[in-house]
């Protein structure tokens, strides 16, 4: 057919990871219903390309890239409403979670960035559970931190929460914090254990906590202007088709945790599961900021977090 509708999907992983085959999950569902009428191009890792992983942020924007992902912290400089789900302690598991991001806080947020920025939200894929590895050692209690560099995401919420926990909390993209942990001038990280393993962080920090001390998300924006511009069918037929991406790269991304704890571990680094009384006093730490949340979001923020 002439003149078929540009699709490209991005994001900023190999293609093994659950993303981008979540990214072609979309495509595929997409091909087998239209065929002709468009044509599907991805960028698995756009840092294969010379940007930073943030720079899909302004790729979907400008309509370079059609359809991306990234963390929602990235955004939070520009949308203070997404500060809320980079609290610490927020989410208690992935059910609570993932009924959030589905439900009323989730469709709030989404609505929040959407009044922002030139994006339509159509889900939101799960970067889960986020853990502490670092180079120097074990992990227990908050004290064990003091004076460590550690990579946060670009969000004040999270570089408070470490400062908090004693740590020298240093914002910066991921690829700046990768060159530094393989320099060996950064001490700590915090990612899901996938992030981990995917970025061969695993390689260079013996020391692993599995903290889960945010859930964070990973909304999948759309240039606006382009999916506005489709015709109804192909705009219903791509809701559908990341509706049930999400999925899909749920199911993947609890097969990738086990796969990377394996990998971790084989890699002949400790793990450490915090004991509940760790716990607790992780939780106590940062208990000012949490307090100070209240003030800043309100109350209605918390209402929307349904209960564990």
């Amino acid at each position: 057919m002439s003149n078929p509708i540009k699709i490209i999907m991005g994001g900023y992983g190999p293609a093994t990871t659950g993303f981008s085959k979540s990214l072609k999950f979309i495509g595929d569902k997409l091909e087998a219903e239209f065929g002709g009428r468009i044509a599907i191009d991805y960028i698995w890792n756009v840092m294969d390309h010379g940007h930073k992983a943030e720079d899909i942020l302004t790729l979907v924007e400008s309509g370079e890239i059609t359809l991306g992902y990234q963390s929602s912290s990235y955004l939070t400089d520009r949308v203070p409403e997404l500060g809320f789900v980079d609290l610490p302690f927020l989410f208690a598991d992935n059910a609570q979670a993932r009924a959030a991001m589905d439900g009323e806080l989730g469709r709030f947020l989404a609505d929040s960035i959407e009044r922002r920025i030139g994006y339509r939200i159509l889900g939101w894929f799960e970067n889960g559970f986020r853990h502490i590895s670092n180079r120097l050692r074990p992990i227990h209690l908050p004290a064990d931190m003091k004076g460590m560099k550690i990579r946060v995401l670009p969000s004040e919420i999270q570089r408070r929460t470490f400062e908090l926990l004693g740590a020298q909390a240093m914002r910066m993209d991921l690829t700046e914090a990768i060159k530094m942990v393989v320099a060996g001038t950064l001490d700590a990280q915090e990612n899901p254990l996938a992030n981990t393993v995917t970025y061969g962080v695993h390689k260079f920090h013996k020391y692993h906590t599995l903290s889960s001390h945010f859930y964070i998300s990973r909304p999948i924006f759309l240039h606006r202007a382009s999916f506005d511009a489709w015709p109804q069918d192909l705009q219903a037929a791509m809701q559908k088709a990341v509706r049930d991406a999400v999925t899909f790269q749920r199911g993947l991304a609890e097969e990738e945790n086990v796969q990377s704890r394996q990998a971790i571990e084989a890699a002949g680094c400790e793990i450490h599961a915090l004991t509940p009384a760790e716990h607790d006093a992780f939780a106590a730490a940062v208990q000012p900021l949490l307090a100070d949340a209240r003030g800043l979001y309100g109350e209605a923020m918390f209402w929307m977090v349904p209960k564990a």
